[in-house]
């Protein structure tokens, strides 16, 4: 080994005089020490599938000779072998032809240029060196400068964001409770308050009553109150009116207690005592009246209103419409009898099976169950397994319902079953009508897929569905270099991608205080790129913390040995003694 090193050294020592003894490019080489390069970001940077960097190079006076063309060639060398030259750089001497840019003789002079290359997962551990080649204007012979490595390896932190896309399910429409409210009338005549006998056998007092019959003692039937708003009409007398109104409520409720005592139960005592009732009453029905008379055939009622309304006396009015319904029929058949009413409200909710109920029969017998109550099933629990087998019951039953298929597909997606979600969004498609839910899960699984074009298409499209759906795209944000808008995108989401967009972004004093504010606070990971973010902030306590994550997750170990975001603790060793 050390006659080959000898060797080497000597061919080397050799070249240099040959060629200082050739021509300018012999000095070029032989002080090529004094030619300076830079490189930034230093190190090298993953940031939306690619890598992209500036190399910029200073020649000191009187050193490029004023006849050389020479060629830069930035290459990146992979450990293992391999390696991916980029595209060169030519420059002039200030006599020589050609194209390229001119560095003076006299003054030096500096060059730069951009470069950009897909990202390879071996350029973690890669290094980039500048090679040189120069020859004199016009000749084919070629000289090698000796190759400068200018940067070690690449930051790959935004590779660490989570793909844990948000599937949105489908909202059930079940209610516990629906109402029943039972509602009848018992109708007057003029200036009267009994109840007469005909009124207690109307067709609405008989449904009222069959009702109270059948479900005052079901289970599923909650009677809630009871209420009794009494109106005496506006052609009554006046200072009658008041009173008439009052009694109606009172014979009114009289004739609910006694239809509420004819279904005996000692065990119920709604309906059946006064103070249960709860009445309203109106002395004169005035807007009543002009509701009715709106609504009726009567073909002079506009003309009839508008004489109406230019009284605001009562008295008055009451007086005009006696002499109305003197001369309209209607008026006085139809209209003024239907406001000398009570109304009477039965308030009553039907309940629906309890939760348990539902749970239960949503494994043991699906069939029994509606819709709603599968879907609602499908909330009560939050193991995986329970919910894939509710779903699938609730696809079978009620296919024709987008819900169901797209309900299963995100707990598919969840249990990382991708090509079977893919197949139930599919399904779902067929009777969504473009849901922006099924959306924004028909997204997710184009992002899975690597076609995040058409990804961001469908979340466009997912307006709306959910804050899930701004998630997602952050998750793109940062896979495509967005940082400024996966911050934003991930708004109120505290947790890991959330701090990384902000460390990508240029906030590594955000990070702790979002990682420790989320649920996903004791994940390796996130101990993890507290590290990287004290890494950036010259905080050796960062040592600590990553030594927390490796313990927790042991592959972190490696990971961290080649993670160019520690080169400066490399030599550390703590370090050391942590990643080796």
């Amino acid at each position: 080994m050390q006659n080959n090193t000898i060797k080497l050294l000597s061919i080397v020592a050799g070249s240099a005089i040959l060629l200082t003894a050739c021509d300018g490019l012999g000095k070029m080489v032989k002080k090529q020490n004094l030619i300076t390069h830079d490189v930034t970001p230093k190190p090298l940077e993953e940031k939306g599938d690619s890598v992209a960097f500036a190399i910029s190079g200073k020649y000191p006076a009187k050193l490029f000779y004023k006849k050389a063309v020479v060629t830069i060639t930035p290459v990146i060398k992979f450990v293992g072998g391999g390696e991916k030259a980029l595209e060169p750089v030519t420059l002039l001497g200030e006599s020589a032809t050609g194209n390229g840019q001119k560095i003076p003789y006299e003054k030096g002079g500096t060059y730069s240029k951009t470069f950009s290359t897909a990202y390879e997962p071996g350029m973690k551990v890669a290094k980039l060196e500048i090679r040189a080649k120069g020859s004199k204007s016009g000749s084919t012979k070629e000289k090698e400068f000796k190759g400068i490595e200018i940067a070690d390896g690449t930051i790959i932190t935004p590779l660490l964001v989570r793909n844990d896309e948000k599937g949105i399910f489908a909202k059930d429409a079940f209610v516990k409770t629906t109402p029943a409210n039972q509602t009848t009338h018992i109708y007057y005549t003029i200036n009267q308050s009994n109840v007469r006998g005909e009124e207690m056998k109307s067709a609405e007092m008989k449904t009222v009553d069959a009702f109270i019959k059948d479900n005052l003692a079901n289970q599923w039937y909650e009677f809630k109150g009871i209420d009794v708003s009494a109106y005496a009409s506006p052609d009554g007398e006046t200072d009658k009116n008041e009173h008439l109104a009052q009694d109606r409520a009172k014979s009114a409720t009289d004739a609910m207690v006694g239809t509420f005592k004819k279904h005996e139960n000692k065990k119920i005592t709604f309906g059946k005592t006064k103070d249960q009732y709860k009445t309203i009453t109106t002395r004169e029905d005035w807007e009543g009246f002009k509701a009715a008379l709106q609504s009726s055939t009567m073909k002079d009622k506009d003309l009839v209103l508008r004489v109406l309304t230019m009284y605001n006396d009562a008295d008055q009015r009451r007086k005009e419409i006696k002499n109305l319904s003197a001369t309209y029929n209607e008026l006085r058949a139809d209209i003024l009898p239907k406001l000398r009413r009570a109304e009477i409200t039965v308030m009553v909710d039907k309940k629906s099976r309890t939760d348990d109920m539902i749970s239960r029969l949503a494994l043991s017998n699906p069939d029994s169950l509606s819709v709603e109550e599968l879907l609602y099933a499908g909330t009560l629990t939050t193991d995986l397994n329970t919910k894939l087998s509710i779903y699938q019951a609730a696809e079978k039953q009620y296919g024709t319902d987008w819900r169901t298929s797209n309900n299963l597909g995100v707990v598919l997606l969840m249990n990382n079953k991708v090509d079977d979600a893919k197949a139930a969004f599919t399904r779902a498609a067929a009777n969504a009508n473009g849901n922006p839910i099924l959306m924004n899960n028909t997204g997710i699984i184009s992002s899975k897929a690597g076609d995040r074009k058409s990804a961001m298409d469908y979340y466009t499209k997912a307006a709306g569905a959910g804050d899930e759906v701004n998630y997602n795209k952050g998750i793109l944000d940062v896979r495509n270099g967005k940082y400024a808008d996966a911050v934003s995108d991930f708004g109120n989401y505290k947790g890991f991608n959330l701090a990384l967009a902000q460390l990508l972004n240029g906030s590594p004093e955000s990070v702790n205080g979002t990682i420790d504010a989320s649920p996903e606070k004791e994940m390796a990971l996130s101990y993890y790129l507290k590290a990287i973010a004290s890494a950036r902030k010259g905080d050796a306590g960062g040592l600590t913390t990553l030594k927390t994550a490796i313990d927790k997750d042991a592959s972190l170990k490696a990971m961290a040995k080649d993670d160019c975001e520690f080169l400066k603790w490399r030599d550390n060793a703590d370090f050391k003694s942590m990643t080796n």
